[in-house]
């Protein structure tokens, strides 16, 4: 088995807070995640979305497309309605040899709102619950006639977060395949190392998020949105935090994982000097996979 190691380009821009890292060009963000030892990268908002863009500009870099974010809203519209939605950033995933989609039900979400508590995130009711689901499980047989899996990315203020609702999910719509976020779920007071042995056979993708575990105790205390928590500095790389990636490894390592490891940390880049935190994200990433048995392909 082997993995590749890719990078999320919110190192240096941030797509919920634009503003963040605003003044920083697509080139730098390639060429430096080049410089840190990066595969690959998923998409962010300075990204070109036709692949006859992208992917000479990639190319120019020795870069593949990772995957990209996608905010669905199955609980507003049908089934048909979302595919239709999506057939752009599908045809720009497929072009350029991307294997799965970065997805998450964005309906009612909260996690772009910078004065709204990250508690107060959207719940489904009773009923919207099935209605959701079967949706779910309907986009993601299709998304494999596609060649691309569905990797739904449980997040921070969304309507799928805490364990119980990635257990519910993964549950009631089998076709759907796991992001392994594990800052996320340790935000969520969730053991991302249980779930990633739940669902070892149903990963598709996996965002390396460490935890600064005072910092995000504070951001609970004081009631924050998950923009704050951010800007007050939750999120870091792989390696330099709280959660237990060795354990995490060792259930890659063990249901044969083969695909994507993306460093995803939050932060404000005037704070954590992009390239320095890339480059330690990666040479993290890598100690991680040598420890575990894991073989890196360029």
């Amino acid at each position: 088995m082997s993995v590749r190691i890719g990078i999320n380009p919110l190192t240096w821009t941030n797509d919920d807070m634009p503003a963040l890292g605003a003044e920083t060009p697509l080139e730098v963000c390639l060429s430096e995640g080049k410089e840190a030892g990066y595969a690959g990268f998923e998409l962010g908002q300075k990204f070109p979305r036709t692949p006859e863009i992208l992917g000479p500009i990639l190319d120019v870099h020795g870069l593949s497309l990772v995957s990209g974010w996608y905010s669905s809203n199955l609980l507003e519209r049908s089934v048909d309605d979302e595919i239709e939605a999506m057939q752009p950033h599908l045809h720009l995933l497929k072009t350029l040899g991307a294997t799965a989609m970065v997805f998450c039900e964005t309906s009612r979400c909260v996690h772009g709102e910078m004065e709204t508590p990250v508690r107060n995130r959207p719940q489904m009711s009773p009923a919207e619950w099935p209605v959701f689901l079967e949706r779910l499980n309907e986009v993601a047989e299709y998304l494999e006639t596609q060649g691309v899996s569905m990797a739904y990315h449980h997040h921070m203020g969304t309507v799928i977060e805490t364990e119980a609702d990635v257990d519910r999910m993964m549950q009631g719509a089998p076709a759907v395949g796991l992001l392994l976020d594990s800052g996320h779920l340790t935000f969520a007071v969730g053991d991302p190392v249980a779930v990633a042995k739940r669902y070892a056979d149903r990963i598709k993708h996996v965002h390396c998020k460490d935890i600064r575990k005072s910092v995000m105790l504070d951001a609970k205390n004081r009631n924050l949105s998950f923009l704050q928590a951010v800007l007050n500095g939750t999120f870091t790389v792989p390696g330099d935090g709280c959660v237990d990636y060795p354990s995490i490894f060792a259930v890659l390592k063990e249901s044969n994982y083969e695909g994507w490891l993306v460093v995803e940390a939050e932060q404000d880049p005037s704070i954590a000097h992009p390239l320095t935190y890339a480059k330690l994200g990666y040479a993290n990433l890598t100690k991680l996979c040598s420890d575990a048995g894991i073989s890196v392909a360029l």
